[in-house]
């Protein structure tokens, strides 16, 4: 892959519209050949539990979990903010495909060759 993406995303229930435009743009660079990662943080862990984002559809894009789906298939990793995940009691049993729970250090060393990013 021709470097690499990074899509940081604070929102879930709490922001569908920017919950749904992050994936939107993960899967633009995956599809441009861009080794991406979304992050989910804070609210936005709740999006790693299976079944959570299967109603949220925002007006004028395609349903979320069709988009979350998507962008897994195409081989976008997916990681979840370890400390906001056990916050929020999240149950590990129930992550999404691509979803893996993580530390900041993982991220970081993701992004230390200068993996460009953007925050939702």
């Amino acid at each position: 892959m021709a470097g690499k993406f990074v899509v940081s995303l604070t929102c879930s229930k709490n922001d569908t519209d920017k919950a749904t435009v992050a994936f939107v743009v993960a899967n633009a660079a995956v599809a441009s050949d861009k080794q991406t990662v979304v992050f989910l943080s804070i609210e936005g862990t709740r999006l790693s539990q299976q079944g959570y984002a299967d109603e949220i559809h925002e007006a004028g894009f395609a349903p979320l979990k069709e988009l979350m789906d998507n962008f897994a298939a195409a081989g976008g990793e997916i990681y979840v903010c370890s400390p906001c995940f056990k916050k929020r009691a999240l149950d590990e049993n129930k992550l999404i495909p691509g979803a893996k729970i993580v530390g900041g250090a993982k991220l970081v060393e993701f992004m230390s060759e200068g993996a460009p990013s953007i925050s939702y």
